[in-house]
């Protein structure tokens, strides 16, 4: 497989050519198939990097721009840190002719309807399609619903020493996973070829084989992740009604409100509502903790869901007066021999950073990619300064009590309905946001790839859009309604498909990149004008030489990072998976009863 490179084989790499004027001329992009094996890592690399020279000269166009404190508030949809879909070097009154044949009907996935493109249409179709600001995409990093209220709980089921260095050690990890997607993001997305999932990124450095593991993966984690959602919508919302109204229903209201959410299609249009999601988010965050400060725990749901239900069931087993124990901390674990419930508190942890599973997709609708690196470091600052705060005050004042979603846990009712009604709001939105990248991914590798659909940006593409999303939403909310354990389930996406995407693959993808990129001589060369790939070497020789010119210690920092990922991958699999039987021998209440979980009666 030409873009694989023959990673472990010691034959000959297929794409050695050293007659660099062989006969045949070069295939353009737009003639190739949409995932073509033939298409190697050298090309792919070639068009990136004349990419980004042409993102960099646009930059240079508009340096009398600046970028005020209201536009990253309120990112505009369109501004002065876009990049033209006008190459630098033409004039924009030539639009209508560049565009050419490339109408909004064109069917850009069929070979048929691209042989007549010319090349300047197919760039500039691809520039279309970009148009989020790096200030749009802060706010769709730190939009997660579960991230903020499940720290607290976290901290509660490690103790104040373990809970905080190792959700320190996961923010910085978060951090350079991120950074490492971004550097293979630059190096191998173009107008020409360009990226638009995880699994495009897996397949370009991998093969095919990584890309259809990390597609299937992600479909997982998103629609586990839309079901999580409207699950704990559904659990508020029969909290607000007393449990007056049927826990099926209360759930079932926020799978039909996707059906018409779901029906965004484009990030940049995501920007807005994400933007309010992390201002509804502060303003829960504010509201409970200062009822947490100035009332007792929730002690009904203290049997459910709590820290020390999890790690010390007797913390919060009331005596035979129905006294509960008072309020506890812990600073170091609270229940050593309950390494299961530490766990899967972590992983309750871990989802505050999950949101790596989404980067490519941002960066590949972003006017410049480039300006990805400002928006990730500092959503990740945001959710570590925020968050951990947040999850220290909580913790604090209600100790073992502390609920793994924290506005759960206020007790005043009056309060609980406040803090539920906007969290509802928030959560739909992150629902919804987790839901277009989900579908987005079925439709760009089934739908386009194996029954040739249209693309989304014609009319048919639209009406099929329309068609799949309450069929999405319909089979999020079944998965997840099935599953009695909604805190065993959130460990089980943690373990299984959080920790893979933010830090897993992040070094596994970075390794192969930075192998293939270093293995490159400076004597070879892929040649536009002919097609073809000039190589000297091959097999194990080439990859040792790229280990070593990453270079070698920023490749064994790789290896390292790797190691650990799936070392707390397999730790959190198993917890979460024990954590499930046990649960599953105590039958509990699944979302298709009228019984709320909450309701102790």
């Amino acid at each position: 497989m030409a873009n694989a490179g023959n990673f472990l084989g010691g034959g000959e790499d297929p794409r050695i050519s050293i007659d660099a004027g062989a006969p045949g001329g070069p295939i353009a992009p737009q003639q190739r198939l949409l995932h073509d094996p033939a298409v190697s890592f050298d090309e792919y690399h070639y068009y990136a990097l004349r990419t980004r020279a042409e993102e960099d000269s646009a930059q240079h166009l508009e340096t009398g721009h600046k970028t005020g404190i209201l536009q990253i508030i309120f990112p505009p949809k369109n501004g002065p840190s876009a990049v033209s879909t006008t190459p630098p070097n033409e004039s924009p009154g030539n639009d209508e002719k560049r565009q050419g044949s490339v109408t909004a009907d064109t069917n850009l996935t069929r070979i048929d309807q691209r042989l007549h493109i010319s090349n300047e249409e197919w760039t500039n179709a691809s520039r279309a399609l970009r148009t989020a600001t790096w200030a749009a995409c802060f706010y769709l990093i730190t939009t997660d619903i579960l991230g903020p209220f499940g720290i607290g709980f976290a901290i509660g089921t490690l103790g104040w020493g373990p809970g905080i260095a190792l959700f320190t050690v996961f923010g910085l990890a978060a951090g350079y996973g991120g950074y490492l997607l971004w550097i293979s993001f630059l190096g191998l997305d173009s107008y020409e070829f360009p990226l638009r999932n995880y699994g495009d990124l897996a397949f370009r450095i991998y093969g095919s084989i990584p890309r259809h593991f990390v597609n299937i993966l992600q479909s997982i984690q998103l629609l586990c992740s839309v079901g999580l959602i409207v699950i704990s919508n559904g659990q508020a919302i029969s909290q607000v009604s007393k449990f007056r109204l049927c826990y099926a229903v209360c759930c079932l209201i926020w799978a039909i409100c996707g059906f018409g959410l779901g029906q965004v299609r484009t990030l940049q249009r995501f920007g807005w509502l994400a933007n309010v999601a992390i201002w509804i988010n502060l303003m829960i965050m504010f509201i409970s903790m200062g009822t947490i400060a100035h009332s007792p725990p929730n002690y009904s749901v203290a049997a459910f869901g709590s820290a020390g239900a999890t790690t010390v069931p007797a913390d919060v087993t009331p005596d035979a007066n129905g006294v509960f124990p008072p309020v506890k901390h812990y600073a170091g674990l609270p229940n050593p021999s309950s390494l299961i419930g530490s766990i899967n508190g972590l992983m309750q942890g871990v989802y505050a950073y999950s949101g790596a599973q989404l980067f490519i997709e941002f960066m590949a609708e972003m006017r410049r990619p480039r300006d990805f690196i400002k928006a990730m470091w500092g959503a990740q600052c945001f959710i570590y300064i925020v968050y951990m705060f947040y999850g220290c005050f909580v913790y604090g004042y209600q100790g073992q009590y502390t609920y793994s979603l924290a506005y759960l846990g206020v007790s005043p009712y009056g309060w609980q309905t406040v803090g539920n009604m906007l969290a509802v709001l928030s959560g739909i939105i992150a629902a919804a946001l987790y839901g277009n990248i989900g579908i987005k991914v079925l439709y760009n590798n089934v739908l386009m790839d194996l029954f040739n659909a249209p693309p989304l940006t014609t009319k048919k593409g639209k009406i099929l859009w329309a068609t799949i999303v309450p069929i999405y939403w319909s089979i999020a909310y079944i998965v997840a309604a099935a599953i009695p354990d909604f805190f065993g389930l959130v460990s089980v996406v943690a373990a299984f498909c959080a920790v893979q995407f933010t830090y897993s693959f992040p070094p596994i993808l970075a390794l192969g990149y930075i192998i293939h990129k270093g293995a490159m001589r400076p004597d070879e060369n892929f040649d536009p004008a002919t097609g073809q790939v000039t190589h000297f070497d091959s097999g194990l020789r080439r990859w040792a030489r790229g280990f070593m010119k990453g270079p070698w210690y920023f490749s064994v920092l790789n290896v390292i990072h790797i190691g650990a990922a799936l070392a707390t991958a397999g730790l959190g699999a198993y917890a979460a998976i024990m954590g499930m039987i046990a649960a599953f021998k105590d039958p509990q209440v699944n979302a298709f009863s009228c019984h709320s979980p909450l309701d102790s009666s």
